[in-house]
């Protein structure tokens, strides 16, 4: 059990270096605050930046060296006093115990057998810390006058949390005191660890990530020391960088979204006892009780008493794991890189394809996903590479005539190709894509796995070495599986094989067939007065493409978008994947990353 006293302030004297006074701190942070919003660095300069950027950080933690809020003992030593206080205000914490698995960290260890989906956790609204419990706060009056923490529901999360943690007399002190100390999100990385993940699409996060969190600590140090509505708060004597990056760490490896207590919107909430499951693959298995006003969570499986009760934690990449969560996952299905891709502006036929992608919901340019499992390409992905390649007959029997919306429907579809000729195409043009992305890292797949078996590494150094390794095995994986279909569909071409044909009659087999049923198809109204014009605008396009090939049309010059090196049942899995493509995917909530 920990002492009744928990938390203290260290001062200098108790391991600090000598005192610091609030000016010289708040000097640094204006010049870190420069520093970070200044225009983006040029290609290439990235990692200049954020070096610069970490050189400063570094110099303000050695000068905070031992101000910040601790807890005396160890984290395990609260866990029952955490589970007293939410038996009493609620919550349930009978069949599992809290246990330290080693590898995985913390997790819940079942105590009985729980049967797949059984209702084995609960935990009431008053538990959880959210927006909404932070206005009512010491927090409230600066949160309304600061517009970031009301444009940003992570920040206001992790100030309450600071602030609360800071207050020994708490109503959430159970649950703070047994948060990790510290995180393994690339905010804790030493710059070694993080020189690992030079050339992965993960490092742009990164560096996004370490800038973002240093610009709001930069900004949110003068807010504390000359802010009147943040007079009263518990920071104003000490509010380290060190205790922002574990209040942002914190918050962005637990928080989730729940609804208000009306039920018309939702917040942000960080929920007690069900945050310290570890994830798994599976499916979502927690929700929200409005009538009970409760976070709820049933069983992902059967459970033996003994066993580790797993949750799922979403389809994320393990860019995203490691970034958000400080976690590499191994053998993750829902693991995949990013792809950027683009129809050409000066393409002659762009026009046409414009036309053609805009009918089946799919935007001209946009970042693709290539996925750890097979088929590496969703039906998003397929439908815009066969556009992509088809020349201007393809094109035209995809606008006009009466089969066009079948041929329309059945883009993202893998048995129904628009021609031999366009699929050795798109697969040719794949493979060169993936083959691109695979020469923009430093080491090769062989280079990494020697690495990691030949070298006593740190966990975090090794979770980024698996990460860069992770990214190349998809790309490696899409290169074999792109040269496989394009020799596929080159041999059905020159044995002049016959095309699979749409037939109506077909259409609900192919709606939940699982290449149709990632392919969000928005299409227009073809009846009514609606066909008139749809018929008007189709005539028009080509007319378009036309008017293109001939130099009439004046648009942005634009060339294609290169691709950038850089985050169930198959029906499930496959329509997650529609959802995955075709979109810029958003950083999880957790990540306070706005621009301030």
């Amino acid at each position: 059990m920990g002492k009744k006293s928990r938390v203290k302030t260290q001062k200098s004297g108790t391991g600090a270096t000598a005192a610091v006074s609030p000016k010289e701190i708040l000097n640094l942070t204006s010049e870190l605050l420069q520093k970070c919003s200044g225009p983006a660095p040029g290609p290439g300069r990235e990692w200049e930046e954020y070096v610069q950027i970490r050189a400063l950080v570094e110099k303000i933690r050695k000068k905070q060296k031992g101000l910040s809020v601790t807890f005396d003992g160890k984290r395990d030593d609260y866990f029952p006093d955490l589970l007293r206080w939410a038996s009493e205000h609620g919550a349930s914490v009978d069949g599992f115990e809290m246990v330290n698995f080693k590898e995985e960290g913390f997790g819940l260890r079942a105590t009985r057998d729980i049967k797949a989906e059984e209702l084995f956790l609960w935990i009431p609204r008053k538990l959880l810390m959210t927006v909404e419990s932070a206005k009512n706060s010491v927090l409230g009056p600066l949160y309304s006058q600061d517009r970031i923490l009301q444009a940003m529901g992570n920040i206001t999360l992790a100030f309450h949390l600071l602030c609360e943690r800071a207050n020994p007399n708490s109503f959430w002190q159970p649950y703070v005191q047994t948060l990790p100390s510290e995180y393994d999100t690339p905010l804790y990385f030493e710059e070694d660890e993080v020189r690992y993940l030079q050339s992965t699409q993960a490092i742009h996060d990164v560096f996004s990530q370490y800038k973002n969190t240093a610009r709001q600590y930069a900004y949110f140090y003068k807010v504390i020391q000359t802010h009147p509505h943040a007079s009263k708060l518990p920071l104003k004597d000490s509010f380290t960088y060190e205790d922002y990056r574990w209040a942002v760490s914190s918050v962005m490896t637990r928080q989730n979204q729940i609804p208000t207590e009306d039920g018309s919107r939702v917040t942000l909430a960080l929920i007690p006892l069900w945050d310290m499951c570890n994830h798994t693959n599976g499916l979502i298995t927690t929700g929200y009780n409005l009538e009970d006003d409760r976070c709820e969570c049933v069983a992902l499986q059967d459970f033996r008493a003994g066993e580790q009760i797993y949750i799922f934690y979403g389809t994320r990449s393990n860019a995203e794991f490691v970034i958000h969560s400080g976690f590499f996952f191994d053998n993750n299905s829902h693991d995949r890189v990013k792809i950027k891709l683009g129809v050409s502006k000066s393409d002659r036929l762009y026009a046409m394809k414009a036309e053609v992608l805009a009918r089946a919901g799919i935007p001209t340019s946009s970042v693709f996903a290539l996925h750890a499992t097979e088929p590496p390409v969703s039906a998003q992905l397929l439908a815009f590479l066969r556009v992509f390649c088809m020349n201007e007959e393809e094109l035209k029997e995809h606008l006009l005539g009466d089969s066009a919306i079948d041929r329309i429907f059945t883009l993202g579809n893998s048995e129904f190709p628009v021609s031999w000729d366009n699929e050795v195409k798109l697969w040719t043009f794949l493979e060169d894509r993936a083959l691109l992305l695979l020469k923009t890292y430093k080491t090769t797949i062989e280079e990494d796995k020697a690495f990691l078996k030949g070298h006593a590494l740190s966990v975090r150094a090794t979770m980024a070495i698996k990460l860069r390794l992770g990214e190349k095995e998809i790309l490696e994986k899409t290169v074999r599986s792109a040269a496989a279909n394009r020799e596929h569909f080159r041999r059905q071409m020159e044995a002049r094989a016959p095309l699979p044909r749409y037939e109506e009659s077909t259409l609900g087999l192919l709606e939940g067939s699982v290449g149709a049923s990632g392919l969000p198809l928005v299409l227009r109204n073809l009846d009514g007065e609606g066909g008139v014009q749809e018929a008007s605008s189709l005539k028009e396009a080509v007319s378009r493409a036309k008017a293109t090939e001939n130099g009439l049309v004046n648009g942005e010059n634009s060339v294609s978008r290169m691709p950038r090196a850089q985050n169930g049942d198959s029906n499930q899995e496959e329509h997650q994947r529609g959802l995955d493509d075709a979109k810029e995917p958003a950083p999880p909530a957790a990540e306070a990353s706005a621009q301030l």
